[in-house]
């Protein structure tokens, strides 16, 4: 999502056990966008996990989900290909909305899930263009050992890397478990941040006439009587953007579709996800 100009958004996760706890797990990322791009038109992309390109080494011990990213994309014949060589297993990575700055390849921007078990590695390649920042975070499995180049890892960490140069991330056989790693990489934008709750502006002052601009507009406001939404069970996981909803791709709503003329009231500047969601960010 970029957020552009303002935008009111909900991110809701379907309730998929009624006699059990439903936890949720899930990582937020935030990408900012350069002073020139920072009062753009409002716009959405979703990216539904079973259209996620993932890589799978050959012996099935190293895993990776590119959510952003041209890298491991055309590595085998594991990922959303059906490997019969005819030109259908070739992987493309998600398309941004048009004003992220991950839309702009010069940027080199990745997010990449990676996981493997005992016994595994996994080769990360250098970038693809010079002066990226490169950050691994090491989500679980830090007790197991994990190797990343030369060093040994035994703690929860975030390895600032180099991109120019390849590495190897390895765990022992005798390991416990799954070891998981974020990766965040991109061209560092190179201007000044002024944070305070969901805005992110180059100055103080543009902090302050956002929260004039939602105090004033809303940001086009919200679609839905209440602020905390809860949809039918068995209406799924959707996606609402310009009174359209779509769904996963083999899944489809068996709502009888009372309220759509509700839906029919979203503005442009409105955005709705269920079942996940990929953030860019922010006013």
């Amino acid at each position: 999502m970029t957020a552009g100009k303002g935008v009111v958004h909900g991110e809701m996760f379907p309730l998929v056990n009624i006699d059990e706890p439903n936890h949720t797990r899930f990582f937020q990322i935030w990408l900012n966008l350069p002073k020139k791009d920072k009062m753009v038109d409002p716009s959405f992309a979703m990216f539904w996990a079973n259209d996620v390109p993932k890589y799978v080494s050959e012996d099935g011990k190293a895993q990776v989900t590119c959510w952003f990213g041209d890298y491991f994309l055309n590595e085998n014949e594991n990922g959303n290909g059906d490997g019969d060589g005819d030109g259908e297993d070739e992987k493309k990575r998600n398309s941004p909305p048009e004003n992220s700055w991950a839309n702009d390849p010069s940027n080199d921007v990745a997010v990449l899930r990676l996981i493997i078990q005992p016994g595994g590695s996994l080769v990360l390649p250098p970038s693809k263009v010079k002066n990226v920042n490169r950050s691994l975070y090491l989500v679980e499995g830090y007790d197991h050992g994990v190797k990343v180049g030369e060093e040994i890892v035994q703690e929860k960490v975030v390895l600032e890397m180099d991109p120019s140069k390849e590495v190897t991330i390895s765990v022992q056989d005798d390991a416990s478990g799954a070891v998981e790693f974020l990766m965040l990489q991109g061209k560092p934008i190179d201007e000044p941040v002024a944070q305070h709750g969901p805005f992110v502006m180059n100055t103080w002052a543009e902090i302050s006439q956002a929260f004039d601009d939602y105090g004033e507009t809303k940001f086009g406001g919200w679609p839905w009587p209440s602020d905390e939404m809860v949809f039918p069970q068995e209406k799924g996981r959707f996606a609402l953007l310009d009174g359209v909803e779509t769904f996963p791709t083999g899944e489809e709503s068996t709502d009888d579709g009372e309220g759509d003329d509700d839906d029919e009231k979203k503005t442009d500047e409105n955005v709705c996800e269920a079942g996940g969601d990929s953030d860019d960010n922010k006013k």
